[in-house]
């Protein structure tokens, strides 16, 4: 299943964010690696992040980002999960 995390920023996102950025962005090498990462990044206006990657059920995405250094460190002051179903770009199939 498909999943989209949209994380909220706290007032103090932007600072905290600087300090936690390379344990959260080996959270998401790890995602990479492991075929499971579609899209990741932050919005430009400095109010959060979007995370969209594939996990097994609801419950392990909301697992699995309660646990990301951005949620337990305070950048992120709340977050919204979505399952979703991507339909573009369709899947190339192997050269």
């Amino acid at each position: 299943m498909t999943f989209v995390v949209i994380g909220h920023d706290s007032p103090d996102g932007q600072s905290l964010r600087r300090i936690h950025r390379a344990a959260h962005l080996a959270r998401i090498e790890t995602l990479d690696a492991e075929g499971r990462l579609l899209l990741a990044g932050p919005f430009t206006d400095g109010t959060g992040s979007l995370i969209v990657f594939t996990a097994a059920s609801e419950a392990e995405a909301a697992d699995w980002i309660a646990a990301d250094p951005y949620v337990t460190a305070g950048v992120f002051r709340s977050f919204t999960i979505r399952p979703f179903h991507p339909v573009f770009p369709k899947p190339h199939p192997p050269k």
